[in-house]
């Protein structure tokens, strides 16, 4: 169990995921967070996180941030996916461990598993075939945070651990129009369509391929959980085990934010992985599952996106 006084850092607590846990451990009576902006710290800079966990020597770490972004970012910034999330992650551990840090949770993503990967993925078929080509840079460098941690568990009997989430959408999401995921991109498009009074929206892809989608503050309140509960080098898949097509989250998106137009495909545009749902067995039998159901959590993420319009704009 985590130290209810021990100091706790969070790594890209402005972001939906860091800032997800923010809330999560406060709800469960952890008051000694610490955080830095980028402005304040820089990730990418070693000699700035060296000096850092010099200075603060945090018990426990959260490491949630990371350069993000949907098929497009991925595709046209393959260098700087790769570079900018391995410099960050390979600091942030490694200061870590320098320090003294009594346990850290390094944040993956399903991406890291095979293009080709028998569904739903488990955990051991990490690194058994090659990657989705439209990602791939982002998920070696996760690859290569999540395998750090573990061998620094096997060489020097650390307590780092690692879990997979699955999509995660929520409060403080990217509703960037080139440069967000999914479940936010659709978000803005349909509410922009339908203050507009567009007749038609056009959808990437086929709208074929199956996604799983987890909200965020239930994605914390497993973090919280397994950083009180798991030890191990295996990574922990985390996700709710059920999955849709794009097309039927594309629907659901339209019907909740109230437009009511034709929603068409543009087949000339890549669909992405064809299947990506976790197994998440390990993590019920850990004891954890997911609360919120998906049209709940993408009516909350909407009131968020419209309670928040300068996130619109990032």
């Amino acid at each position: 169990m985590m130290d209810k006084n021990g100091k706790i850092y969070v790594a890209g607590h402005r972001g939906m995921v860091g800032s997800a846990i923010v809330r999560a451990l406060e709800k469960n009576g952890y008051t000694n967070i610490i955080t830095r902006t980028h402005s304040e710290l820089d990730l990418t800079r070693q000699d700035q996180v060296e000096k850092f966990f010099a200075d603060e020597k945090p018990d426990y770490v959260f490491l949630a941030a990371a350069k993000v972004g949907g098929i497009i970012a991925n595709s046209e910034h393959l260098a700087d996916f790769m570079y900018e999330n391995m410099i960050l992650e390979m600091n942030v551990i490694h200061e870590a461990w320098k320090n003294g840090c009594k346990k850290l949770m390094f944040l993956g993503s399903s991406c890291i598993y095979p293009r080709m990967a028998p569904q739903p993925m488990p955990e051991s078929c990490l690194l058994t075939s090659s990657l989705e080509q439209t990602n791939e840079a982002y998920a070696l460098a996760k690859i290569s945070g999540l395998k750090y941690c573990e061998y620094l568990n096997r060489q020097y009997g650390t307590d780092y651990i690692s879990v997979m989430p699955t999509n995660l959408y929520g409060p403080n999401d990217n509703y960037h129009p080139k440069h967000s995921h999914v479940l936010p991109a659709l978000i803005r498009r349909f509410h922009e369509a339908k203050e507009s009074g567009a007749k038609e929206v056009y959808c990437w892809g086929t709208g074929s391929p199956l996604r799983e989608f987890l909200y965020v503050d239930d994605l914390a309140d497993a973090c919280v959980y397994l950083m009180n509960t798991y030890s191990g080098n295996e990574t922990v898949n985390l996700g709710t085990g059920k999955e849709l097509t794009i097309k039927e989250l594309t629907e659901l998106v339209a019907k909740v934010v109230g437009y009511t137009g034709e929603i068409k495909w543009d087949t000339t545009k890549p669909d992405g992985t064809p299947r990506k749902l976790l197994d998440v067995s390990k993590l019920e039998s850990l004891g954890w599952r997911y609360k919120t159901e998906l049209e709940d959590g993408i009516r909350l993420s909407y009131e968020d996106f419209l309670n928040n319009p300068m996130r619109a704009e990032r």
